[in-house]
């Protein structure tokens, strides 16, 4: 099928707005289903995506914008990686087929996308609290609307929303959080009960018979007695749900209840609308739902890039970063006992799933939890261990605290690994890993670095290992490395020293100063400076902290000009460190500084990015040669 504006299947090309969907009879609803996941299938192997979380909610988006009328209501998806059937619903849907292209609809909510995209998302652990207060501000100014926070199950685990979840009934008495589970297992019996307790909810009786039961009470013996009935009611529901626990929280539970039938859901949110106080529905759904290759590997299709719809398969490159970072560790980790991997639920991800399978009891995956993850980690360095903790660089920000609170003011050495620093194009702003360097350069006695290939990023992790004065932290970027494979030999590098790529032998020329990815940028950019009779020298930076002040100074001497290169905001980034070092030796040397601009870069290909905003060698050459004419 086509999945372009004028080719949307039937029902489907009738939504324009929830509105829409509302008029459709009930009948028509699981044929609607289809067409959506059908749309899902096809457009996300043409662009990639998050396809199997999305498959797995289409019932639950379905039910939910039948029932509430968004954007009066506002409904919010925890990360919202899943909220592609919600744009299909809202009027979006001729456009589906730019999802995650340069100029078209984000990989996420965002509220400037559309009316209702209340709240623009892409880490997890941020609904819950971002819903309560809207519901907050809601009852403060005497507003009427309803808020609904849909969060799974894997973002209970983050400390966020265990905080937003203990003041829900402190704070409103008007709030819906919808549980999305799709990875915990119940037991067949306990099952069997808590489906049986859901049923009986799921009747207008139910709810009338327990408010009816509760004022009766209270008629009779006042407001004592209301208070142990409520006390009995809850005992006997903590008899027969599995999740009573949410009772003491002060909300009401409803479920488990089967997240792929969408007239039951729908039954159950329209009682739960009409309730009185906080509630939470517990929905179980199923990752990948509807598309084979997806619920055999859900993993894989949680965010996948273009794929063959026939059988799932994917065109295979050459080695990533991630891969030659999962491979090296396991690789010194059997010469070394006291390595452990900790990542936070994405073990496949930084490909740290190639360590867990050789050593399985020295890997850790502590949830969505990376400020746990940090604090972990420095638990077991104290004990000897050699801990190495990969996260993505726009999720490690979240350890900041930690790892200068905690590693480095007591010197530990804990290893920590960031993935997909640097530009992440396709997913856009929430995921770009840009701002790293600027968080963490300040931190006195931490040694950061990155690679200018796969090989070095070997090289560096065999280094990490032996640090033992402090932490360390290695950046490398998404995707493929240069192509040099990994070396057959792991060497240490020497901590704070740079590498002179190339060096022109007459002085008064260029220094271009590259760091990490933007090496093979810098060694392009200097041949077209050749090319117009400039002296280049190519120095590869290897560490931002400690900067390598001596060959700063050297390039200071022989050089009119000191270039940066870094895949990084240029704000706080390592073009700012090597100013900042530049000035205290004293040196008045000019630098022009290449990276990211100071605002938050949209989503598109690599290709694109860089080239609207100059990070390509034609761009940088002719700003090195117009910079140049101005300090003449």
């Amino acid at each position: 099928m086509d999945s372009a504006s004028s080719n949307l299947p039937p029902i489907l090309s009738g939504i324009h707005s929830p509105e829409d969907l509302k008029r459709l009879p009930p009948e028509q609803l699981p044929a609607l289903a289809q067409e959506v996941r059908d749309v899902l299938i096809y457009t996300l192997s043409k662009t990639g995506g998050h396809l199997a979380p999305n498959l797995g909610v289409v019932e639950l988006t379905i039910a939910l914008h039948r029932v509430f009328s968004t954007p009066k209501d506002k409904i919010l998806f925890d990360v919202s990686h899943q909220s592609y059937i919600h744009k299909l619903l809202t009027g979006r849907a001729e456009r589906f087929n730019t999802i995650r292209q340069f100029g078209g609809l984000s990989g996420f909510m965002k509220i400037s996308e559309s009316e209702h995209d209340v709240y623009g998302a892409g880490h997890a652990g941020t609904a819950l609290s971002a819903g309560l207060g809207m519901a907050a501000a809601r009852d403060l100014k005497g507003d009427d609307f309803d808020v609904v926070a849909v969060v799974g199950d894997g973002s209970f685990g983050c400390g966020t929303t265990l905080e937003g979840l203990n003041n829900i009934s402190t704070t409103t008495k008007r709030f819906i959080l919808i549980l999305n589970d799709n990875e915990w297992s119940i037991d067949k019996n306990v099952g069997a009960l808590s489906r049986y307790f859901g049923s009986l909810q799921e009747t207008e009786t139910y709810e009338w018979l327990r408010e009816r039961a509760r004022s009766l009470i209270e008629t009779i013996g006042g407001p004592k007695a209301k208070e142990q009935a409520s006390r009995l009611i809850r005992a006997a529901q903590g008899l027969i749900t599995p999740l009573s626990f949410f009772q003491e929280l002060g909300l009401t539970y409803y479920g488990p209840i089967d997240g792929h039938d969408i007239n039951r859901l729908e039954r159950i949110l329209r009682i739960v609308r009409k309730r009185k106080g906080p509630a939470i529905v517990h929905i179980i759904t199923e990752k990948g739902k509807g598309y084979a290759p997806a619920c055999q590997d859900p993993a894989k299709f949680h965010g996948i890039g273009k794929y063959n719809i026939e059988d799932g398969t994917t065109v295979s490159g050459g080695l990533t970063y991630s891969q030659a970072f999962g491979q090296t560790l396991t690789r010194i980790a059997g010469q070394d006992p006291a390595i452990t991997a900790i990542t936070a639920a994405m073990p496949s991800g930084t490909c740290l799933n190639i360590f867990r399978e050789q050593f399985p009891r020295r890997f850790y995956d502590v949830g969505i939890a990376e400020e746990h993850a940090a604090l972990f980690a420095c638990g077991q360095a104290t004990q000897g261990l050699k801990p190495y903790l990969a996260v993505y660089s726009t999720f490690m920000q979240r350890s900041v605290d930690m790892i200068q609170h905690d590693a480095a003011l007591q010197k530990l050495p804990v290893r920590f690994c960031m993935d997909r620093a640097g530009l992440s194009p396709d997913d856009g702003p929430t995921h770009h890993g840009l701002y790293d360097i600027a968080m963490m350069r300040c931190i006195p006695d931490l040694i950061l670095m990155q690679p200018k290939d796969e090989a070095e990023l070997a090289h560096m992790l065999y280094t990490m290992n032996s640090i033992s004065t402090g932490p360390s932290a290695i950046r490398y970027p998404r995707g493929k490395g240069e192509g040099c494979g990994l070396p057959e030999t792991l060497t240490e590098l020497p901590i704070g020293k740079a590498e002179i790529i190339s060096q022109d032998e007459t002085p008064g020329g260029i220094t271009l100063l590259a760091l990490g990815n933007m090496n093979a940028v810098a060694a392009k950019t200097g041949e077209l400076l050749r090319l117009a009779g400039l002296s280049i020298t190519h120095v590869n930076a290897r560490f931002i902290k400690p900067i390598d002040k001596e060959c700063l100074l050297e390039q200071a001497r022989r050089s009119k000009l000191i270039v940066t290169l870094e895949d990084h905001t240029i704000s706080g980034g390592f073009g700012s460190a090597v100013m900042e070092a530049l000035s205290e030796l004293g040196c008045r040397i000019p630098v022009l500084r290449v990276g990211w601009p100071d605002h938050f870069i949209e989503h598109g290909s690599l290709d694109v990015l860089r080239s609207k905003y100059g990070l390509v060698p034609a761009a940088i050459a002719e700003r090195v040669q117009n910079h140049l004419n101005t300090i003449s």
